[in-house]
C-alpha cells in the first residue's frame, strides 16, 4: 500500500514538473472558443484555472459584505520561507517551492503570530482576487452553528425534521442537528466527483454548480433536492462524509434562526476588517450553497483564520463566542475518524468535530476540493491559508500538503 502512494506521488511530481504552461483564457473581444471559460466547462482543467478566481463572471451569486473603509493590517514579518522543505508521504524530502507549483496553487499565506511570513500569487491571482474555496465553506458553517446552539436558537439533540417538516421521509428526518454537524448521517449517497451518476454529481446539478448531463434531469433547486435523499443504515457511530448533510444542516440552522446562512456569515464578516466582500455561489432558486459554495480574496480569508486562531476575537470584538471555538477544538473520537481509512490515512492523528478536521486541542483544518485549505494551529499561533486550481477534486497530493502545513507550522 505504501509503495503504491509513493508511485502515484512520485508521478503526480514528476507530471506537474513536465506540464506546459496554459494558453491564457478569456481574452479578446468575445474570447476565442478554445479560450472560453463557461458554465460547462469551468471545473474542467485548464478552464478552472481561469474560473475559480472569476466565478462571479459565471454564475449567480449572494454577497456577504465587509464592514468599513479600512481592512485591519496584516502586517509582514521578517525572513523568508525559501528553502523550506519537508518529508513526503514518499519518503523523500520535497521542496516547498516545487510541493506549490505540482498542486497548482493560485494563492499562498502563511501567518505567525499575526505577522504575514509568506504571501504568494500564481497564474494570474491578485490580492484582490476571490477564490473559491469549495468544502472549507463546511467548516465556516459549522462554526456558525456551534454558535447557534450555544445562544439556544439550535439544540443538537433534537432532529432535523423538527426544524425542517419538509424532511420527513427522507435521510435527514431523524438525524440529530449533532450527526448532521459532525456527518454521522446514515444515507444513500456517494461522494464520487468524476461520476456523473453519484450522489455528489446530482447534488452538483441541484445546486447549479455544474450543467446536468444530457438524460439527466436535474432537481431545481437545493430545496428540492435534500427532502428526496435516502435513508441507509443508522444514524450515528460513524463518519460518511457527505456535501449535502452540511445542506441539510444549513436549511436546518435557517429555519432555526429565521436568518439566511449567508446573512449570518455577513455579521461575522463585517467585523473581521475585510478587504473585499465575500459571495456565495447561489443554486437556481437563490439559496447560497453552504457546502462548497463560498469565494473570499486570499487575505480575507487570512484574517477569518487569525479570528478563529484569537478564539473568535478581531478588532476588539468578540465575533464567535470563544466556546464555541473550544467545542470544535476539542475534537470528536478518534476512534470514530480512524475507522474511516480513506480519511485517516490523509491526516492521521485527527478527529471530525463540527465540519472541521480536527487535530484535538492543536490545530482545526478545513479543506477544499481542487486544493483549497485553511489551517488553523492553537499551538504555534500559525495560519496557512492554499488556494488552487488542481485539475482533479482529488488527488495523492492531498496527503502531501497535509504533511506540509503540519511540518511548515511546527518550524515556525
Amino acid at each position: 500500500m505504501q509503495s503504491e502512494l509513493s508511485h502515484h506521488l512520485t508521478q503526480a511530481y514528476a507530471s506537474a514538473a513536465q506540464a506546459a504552461s496554459a494558453e491564457p483564457l478569456m481574452q479578446g473581444f468575445p474570447p476565442a472558443l478554445e479560450a472560453r471559460v463557461t458554465w460547462h466547462n469551468f471545473m474542467r482543467p485548464p478552464y478552472n484555472r481561469w474560473a475559480f478566481k472569476n466565478l462571479g463572471r459565471i454564475r449567480p451569486s449572494i454577497t456577504v459584505r465587509k464592514g468599513g473603509d479600512r481592512p485591519s493590517p496584516l502586517p509582514a514579518a521578517s525572513g523568508s520561507l525559501s528553502g523550506f522543505t519537508f518529508e513526503s508521504a514518499t519518503g523523500q524530502q520535497v521542496a516547498l517551492e516545487q510541493h506549490l507549483q505540482a498542486t497548482c496553487t493560485d494563492g499562498w499565506l502563511v501567518m505567525k503570530a499575526g505577522q504575514v511570513v509568506a504571501e504568494q500569487y500564481f497564474h494570474g491571482h491578485q490580492a484582490h482576487k476571490r477564490h473559491i474555496m469549495f468544502s472549507v465553506t463546511k467548516s465556516l458553517i459549522g462554526l456558525l452553528a456551534e454558535g447557534l446552539i450555544l445562544d439556544g436558537t439550535l439544540n443538537p439533540a433534537l432532529p432535523a425534521r423538527h426544524y425542517v417538516p419538509e424532511f420527513d421521509g427522507s435521510a435527514f428526518a431523524d438525524a440529530s442537528v449533532r450527526q448532521l454537524l459532525d456527518m454521522a448521517v446514515a444515507i444513500d449517497y456517494d461522494e464520487a466527483y468524476d461520476d456523473p451518476t453519484s450522489g455528489a454529481s446530482q447534488f452538483g446539478y441541484a445546486c447549479g454548480l455544474t450543467p446536468a448531463p444530457a438524460g439527466i434531469t436535474p432537481s431545481p433547486s437545493l430545496y428540492a433536492y435534500l427532502p428526496g435523499m435516502r435513508k441507509r443504515g443508522e444514524h450515528g457511530g460513524f463518519f460518511h462524509y457527505v456535501t449535502a448533510t452540511t445542506e441539510a444542516l444549513a436549511w436546518v440552522m435557517e429555519r432555526a434562526s429565521g436568518i439566511a446562512c449567508a446573512e449570518q456569515l455577513e455579521a461575522l464578516w463585517r467585523g473581521l476588517g475585510c478587504e473585499r466582500d465575500g459571495f456565495f455561489i447561489a443554486d437556481p432558486w437563490g439559496r447560497s450553497i453552504a457546502g462548497a459554495g463560498f469565494n473570499a480574496t486570499l487575505r480575507d480569508m487570512a484574517r477569518y483564520g487569525a479570528m478563529v486562531l484569537a478564539h473568535g476575537q478581531a478588532q476588539g470584538h468578540q465575533l464567535v463566542p470563544a466556546a464555541a471555538i473550544d467545542a470544535v477544538l476539542a475534537g470528536g473520537d478518534p476512534a470514530i475518524y480512524a475507522a474511516n481509512r480513506d480519511f485517516a490515512a490523509w491526516t492521521p492523528g485527527a478527529t471530525y468535530k463540527s465540519q472541521w478536521y480536527v487535530y484535538p486541542g492543536e490545530a482545526l483544518l478545513a479543506v477544499g476540493i481542487h486544493g483549497q485549505w485553511l489551517y488553523v494551529d492553537f499551538a504555534r499561533d500559525v495560519v496557512i491559508v492554499k488556494q488552487s486550481s488542481m485539475p482533479t477534486a482529488e488527488g495523492p497530493l492531498d496527503i502531501d500538503t497535509a504533511r506540509l502545513v503540519r511540518a511548515l507550522a511546527a518550524s515556525l
